[in-house]
């Protein structure tokens, strides 16, 4: 998932990778926190990066980091996208962590 998110960001040195890991990590547990069921993913193999096993979550998660890295002109902007995506995924069925 750090790739991919690294990728989004357009940052391509490990310089960041500590922030944009603790991005990750607490854009998961806001969506935990919401009641959002976050899927446990399998082992990638090999060769292959983990990821969040869900688009959505995945998408989540990037916007999420977008809002909160920096980008200052845009932040509201991705964080009003993640808010909404957030909220939808809380009310989706399939996404509910109560079963």
């Amino acid at each position: 998932m750090l790739e991919k998110v690294k990728a989004a960001l357009r940052v391509k040195t490990a310089a960041f990778d500590g922030e944009i890991e603790g991005l990750i990590a607490a854009s998961l547990a806001d969506l935990r926190l919401v009641g959002v069921n976050i899927p446990e993913t399998e082992p990638p193999a090999e060769g292959e990066e983990p990821t969040a096993g869900d688009p959505l979550i995945e998408r989540a998660i990037i916007l999420y980091a977008k809002a909160n890295f920096g980008y200052t002109d845009d932040g509201e902007k991705y964080q009003r996208a993640y808010d909404y995506l957030k909220c939808s995924l809380s009310l989706a069925g399939d996404y509910d962590a109560v079963e």
